[in-house]
């Protein structure tokens, strides 16, 4: 095989060799996970938790460890396993920072689509090193024997009674903290509740707000909204037109307060969105744009000022300078 050109060499490691049960299952676990991230009933459901932390913190760094050291005698089982988280914990940061400098940045849609690119890719390489080998000397993870020597370990005759009675002993106190640990992943303490509120300039980026606004134009922006208040909301967004005025104990009072917009939305636990606003006013002397997140109930439209800046569940604002055309 090593004097067979690459063309055929790929051909009879991917269509004559058998896919590693190992390898199987990072692909399975792989599609599995991403179909948690995006169906409806998974993504809201412990499950989603389950399948995609592995995939974050160990098949990574398997797969790569499978394609660096294709063969048995390479490193033990429990190296690779060890190996496996670190260099997962290692590798998936670095994939973030390397979309951090790319149009497309650290979303979720990026993240998955390259996470799942290198760990194919990892799978593919690794397949194709151990086709290469020999059928002795690739690695294989011992499904048979593993299970065969705990059958043993347990229920052998050849050992004493008290040795029986601590490996079973031993199996049952890793079963429970292996349970332990899936329960605390699924049914996680709830946190803090709290609404996310920013506003993003015309690039969706947190820079580039308007400060000179000419009457009659339009300013894109961005009203971020993020829930986390563990239910589903409905909360409604205001912008207001302030003329304010600087007193004598060095703060700013409102002169007035005129309504620009207002927009209703509900969101479910854990979604956040981004809406689309065009900032325009359409006379001059107003010094600061305010916006007003209210959760669940808005005030009477007769409530107006500080009180109702003060009746809001989140609050921010932009001074501004606003000229003729």
């Amino acid at each position: 095989m090593p004097d067979e050109p690459f063309i055929e060499k790929l051909y009879t490691a991917f269509f004559e060799r058998p896919f590693p049960a190992d390898l199987k299952i990072a692909v399975v676990w792989l599609i599995v996970s991403i179909l948690a991230i995006y169906v409806p009933f998974l993504n809201t459901s412990p499950v989603r938790v389950l399948l995609v932390l592995p995939m974050i913190l160990f098949w990574p760094g398997y797969c790569l460890i499978a394609s660096l050291f294709p063969q048995e005698s390479d490193i033990d089982l429990l190296e690779r396993f060890a190996l496996s988280f670190g260099l997962s914990i290692a590798v998936v940061p670095l994939i973030g920072l390397g979309l951090n400098f790319t149009p497309w940045g650290i979303r979720l849609e990026p993240v998955v689509v390259s996470l799942a690119l290198f760990t194919l890719a990892m799978i593919f390489i690794a397949h194709y090193r151990r086709a290469l080998l020999p059928p002795g000397e690739r690695f294989r993870i011992p499904f048979a024997e593993s299970a065969d020597m705990i059958r043993d370990a347990v229920f052998s005759h050849s050992g004493s009674r008290v040795d029986r009675i601590l490996n079973v002993i031993l199996i049952l106190a890793i079963l429970t903290a292996i349970l332990t640990t899936v329960y605390v992943i699924a049914v996680p303490k709830q946190g803090e509740r709290f609404t996310e509120f920013y506003i993003l300039g015309e690039d969706q980026k947190a820079a580039g707000y308007p400060d000179r606004i000419s009457v009659g134009e339009n300013y894109p922006l961005y009203i971020g909204v993020g829930n986390h208040e563990y239910r589903t909301v409905g909360y409604t967004i205001e912008t207001w037109g302030l003329v304010m005025e600087p007193d004598s104990t060095n703060t700013s009072r409102i002169l007035a307060m005129d309504p620009l917009w207002q927009h209703p939305l509900t969101l479910a636990h854990n979604e956040t969105t981004l809406v689309p606003y065009d900032l325009s006013l359409t006379q001059e002397g107003y010094t600061r744009v305010e916006f007003l997140l209210f959760n669940e109930t808005v005030p009477d439209p007769s409530v107006n000022g500080m009180d109702r800046i003060n009746a809001s569940y989140r609050d921010l604002h932009l001074w501004v300078t606003v000229r003729a055309l």
